[in-house]
C-alpha cells in the first residue's frame, strides 16, 4: 500500500473469498483508470495461444508497465477488475495470484477485486483481462 491507499476488511464484512480486501480508502493524490490489460507482447502479438499461466503472467507484466510509465507501481492500485472467460479457470487464476502478489505488495493485504465469467474479450484467443483503478500521490 501507498501512504494514501488503505486496504479495508471493514467490521462485519464476510471473509474475502481469495486475496483481496473488501474496501480501499483513497486519500488525495490523482486518480487513474487503467484500461484493461490484455496478453499482449511489446511485439503487439497475442503471448501464450491456450495457455492461463503464460497469459497471465503477461497481463500483470503490462499492468506493471502501464503503472511504471504514470510513475507508481502494485501498491497504487485501489481496485482491480479482473475478467475470466472459462470459469475452469478461476482456481489458475487464485495460485498464480497467490504466487504473484506476494512480490508486488509490500503488506499482506491486497486491493479489492471483482472477477467476471464472460463470454469472451476482444479476442477469442484471450483468456484474462484485467483493469486498475490507481491513486498516484499529487506531484
Amino acid at each position: 500500500m501507498s501512504d494514501h491507499v488503505t486496504y479495508l476488511n471493514p467490521p462485519g464484512a464476510c471473509p474475502a473469498q481469495g486475496l483481496y480486501s473488501h474496501a480501499a480508502r483513497v486519500r488525495g493524490g490523482t486518480t487513474y483508470y487503467v484500461a484493461g490489460q490484455l496478453s499482449v507482447g511489446a511485439d503487439g502479438e497475442l503471448v501464450g495461444v491456450g495457455d492461463f499461466d503464460r497469459q497471465f503472467a503477461q497481463v500483470f507484466a503490462n499492468l506493471g508497465a502501464a503503472l511504471k510509465g504514470l510513475g507508481c507501481d502494485f501498491n497504487n492500485v485501489a481496485k482491480f477488475t479482473t475478467y475470466l472467460v472459462h470459469s475452469q479457470d478461476i482456481e489458475k487464476f487464485m495460485r498464480a495470484r497467490a504466487a504473484l502478489f506476494p512480490k508486488l505488495f509490500k503488506s499482506e493485504l491486497y486491493p479489492p477485486n471483482t472477477l467476471l465469467i464472460i463470454d469472451r474479450l476482444v479476442k477469442e484467443q484471450f483468456l484474462i483481462e484485467v483493469e486498475a483503478v490507481v491513486s498516484a500521490p499529487d506531484a
